[in-house]
C-alpha cells in the first residue's frame, strides 16, 4: 500500500529538483489535475519537475522508500484519465526531458528525451531530411513519452505502425530508482523477451519512460490528397479496397469522416464543404511516393475508376499544400467540434476492417435504442479498422443527465465491438476509464499474466496506481 507524503517527504522531493521545478501552489498545479475532456479532475500534494533521467532516478528511489505513488505525465493529451492523480500521488511532469540527442541519418534513427514533443520530433526529422511519420491531432502538445506509454496510434498507422512499431530502443527509469539503459538502433536483437515493448502501452505503471530511439524514413517527394463524398459505409469500404490494391504501401492515409461531424467542424471550427453538395460519408486519402508525379496520377485513377463505377459520388484533389491542410482540418478538428454540441460519449474502439460498416450499422442501431435522436459521429482510421464512435446528445438535451448513461451506452457499444471480434481500445489505452471494464471482458489468464508483470517490476505498486489494473 502506498501511503501520503509527509511535509518531509514533500521537501525531500522538492531538493532532487529544486524549489522551481517543485509546485505546491494549488492554482499553478491547476493544469496538471485536468484533461482535455474535463471528465477528471485530479489533487495532488505536489507537481515535480525533473529536468535529467538522473533527477527521475532519485525521485523514484526515494518513493519506492517511502511508499509515495507517481504519476507520470506527459503533455496532459490523455483521452482516459492515465495521467491524472486521485490525490494522494505526486505528479511527475517530463516537459523538462526534451532534448533531441542525436539524429543518425546512417541508421534512420533520432534519439530524443521523453518530453520532446510530437511535432517537435517531426520537426527534427524534417530538418534532417526525414520523415518521423506518428501524427495525431495534438501533436503540438503531446510528448514522446506519452505516446510510448499509451502507444499512440493516430493517422498514417496504415502505413507506417503504431508508436511501438515506430521504437528500436527505450530508457526506462525503474520503480526502484534503477535505470535500464536500452537505447539501442538495433533492427534485430533476437537476445531474450523484448524488454521494450513491456513498457510501450503500459501507461507509466511499470516504468517511466525517459528517451527512445526512433525510427525515421525518407520523406516522400509528393503527397497527393483527395477528399471523397460517398453514399454508403460499403461505398467506403469499396474505394479503400481499391485504394490498398491499386496503391499498396503508397497509401498512407484513409480516414473515414460523417455528414454530421464535417457540418459540426464547418459551424463551429471554421472552414467550407469541399464538395458542391452533402454527401452521407467521406474519406480523406493521401498517398505518398518517392518520385514527382506518381502519387497524384494513381491517386487520380482511383478517385476516376470509383466515380465510373458509381461508388464514389464525387470527389476533389487539391492542388496545394493549403488546400490538403485544408482537408485535413476538417478530419483533425472533428473530436473539438462535438464540444459546441454538449455532451458526447465518447468510444475508441476497433475492429477488423472488413467488418467496419457492419459495426457502425450496428452499433448506431443500438444508440437509438437507448437514446433517441442522440447522434453518432463515428469517424476515423478506416484503414486500421479504429473507428472513434462518439455519440452526441439529443439536440436540446440536458447534458447532465445524458452524460450520466456513459456506462449503460458504452457497455452496448463495446458489446458489439466483442462480438465482432474488435477492441475496446484501440489507441487511446485505459487509465481510468476503462479499467474496470477490461477486467471483464479480458481472459482470467490475460489479467492473471498482466498482475504478475506489474507486481515483479512495482512491488511497493507506487506506479500511477489505479490505472490499466
Amino acid at each position: 500500500m502506498t501511503e501520503r507524503p509527509t511535509p518531509e517527504t514533500l521537501d525531500r522531493f522538492a531538493r532532487i529538483v529544486g524549489e522551481k521545478n517543485a509546485i505546491r501552489d494549488e492554482a499553478e498545479m491547476g493544469p496538471y489535475l485536468t484533461e482535455w475532456r474535463e471528465r477528471y479532475r485530479g489533487r495532488t500534494p505536489m507537481v515535480l519537475k525533473p529536468g535529467s533521467t538522473e533527477e527521475v532516478a532519485a525521485i523514484l528511489k526515494l518513493a519506492s522508500e517511502t511508499r509515495t505513488a507517481v504519476v507520470p505525465q506527459g503533455g496532459n493529451t490523455g483521452l482516459v484519465g492515465g495521467q491524472i492523480p486521485f490525490g494522494e500521488e505526486i505528479v511527475l511532469a517530463l516537459s523538462r526531458l526534451n532534448r533531441i540527442c542525436e539524429v543518425d541519418l546512417g541508421g534512420n534513427t533520432m534519439t530524443v528525451e521523453a518530453g520532446v514533443t510530437l511535432s517537435s520530433a517531426q520537426a527534427a526529422a524534417e530538418s534532417a531530411g526525414r520523415l518521423f511519420p506518428l501524427s495525431l491531432a495534438s501533436e503540438g502538445s503531446c510528448q514522446i513519452g506519452g505516446n510510448l506509454a499509451t502507444n499512440a496510434g493516430g493517422v498514417q498507422v496504415l502505413a507506417y505502425g503504431n508508436a511501438r512499431d515506430l521504437t528500436l530502443g527505450l530508457e526506462v527509469v525503474l520503480a526502484s530508482g534503477e535505470v535500464w539503459n536500452g537505447l539501442k538502433a538495433l533492427r534485430k536483437d533476437n537476445t531474450g523477451y523484448d524488454l521494450k515493448n513491456l513498457f510501450i502501452g503500459s501507461e507509466g505503471t511499470l516504468g517511466v519512460i525517459t528517451a527512445a530511439t526512433l525510427k525515421l524514413f525518407p520523406q516522400p517527394k509528393e503527397v497527393a490528397t483527395a477528399f471523397a463524398g460517398l453514399a454508403t459505409l460499403e461505398d467506403a469500404a469499396r474505394l479503400f479496397n481499391l485504394a490498398r490494391e491499386a496503391a499498396g504501401p503508397a497509401l498512407t492515409l484513409f480516414e473515414l469522416m460523417p455528414r454530421i461531424g464535417v457540418e459540426m467542424v464547418v459551424n463551429h471550427m471554421g472552414g467550407r464543404d469541399p464538395l458542391s453538395e452533402p454527401h452521407p460519408w467521406y474519406a480523406l486519402i493521401d498517398l505518398s511516393a518517392h518520385q514527382e508525379g506518381i502519387a497524384t496520377d494513381m491517386l487520380a485513377q482511383i478517385i476516376g475508376r470509383g466515380v465510373g463505377e458509381g461508388f464514389v459520388a464525387d470527389a476533389a484533389m487539391p492542388t496545394s499544400l493549403a488546400q490538403a491542410q485544408t482537408l485535413r482540418h476538417l478530419r483533425e478538428a472533428m473530436s473539438e467540434a462535438q464540444k459546441f454540441e454538449g455532451g458526447s460519449i465518447k468510444h475508441d474502439v476497433s475492429v477488423p476492417v472488413a467488418a467496419v460498416p457492419a459495426f457502425i450499422a450496428a452499433a448506431s442501431a443500438a444508440v437509438e435504442r437507448l437514446i433517441p435522436g442522440a447522434r453518432t459521429v463515428p469517424f476515423g482510421h478506416f484503414g486500421d479498422g479504429n473507428i472513434h464512435f462518439n455519440v452526441t446528445q439529443p439536440a436540446g438535451a440536458d447534458k447532465a443527465a445524458f452524460l450520466a448513461r456513459w456506462e449503460e451506452v458504452s457497455e452496448a457499444v463495446h458489446d458489439i465491438v466483442a462480438e465482432m471480434g474488435g477492441s475496446i481500445s484501440a489507441e487511446h489505452g485505459v487509465g481510468r476509464m476503462k479499467r474496470e471494464e477490461i477486467a471483464r471482458r479480458k481472459s482470467p489468464v490475460e489479467m492473471t499474466l498482466m498482475r504478475q508483470i506489474k507486481a515483479a517490476l512495482d512491488p511497493r505498486g507506487i506506479l500511477n496506481p489505479g490505472k490499466l489494473l
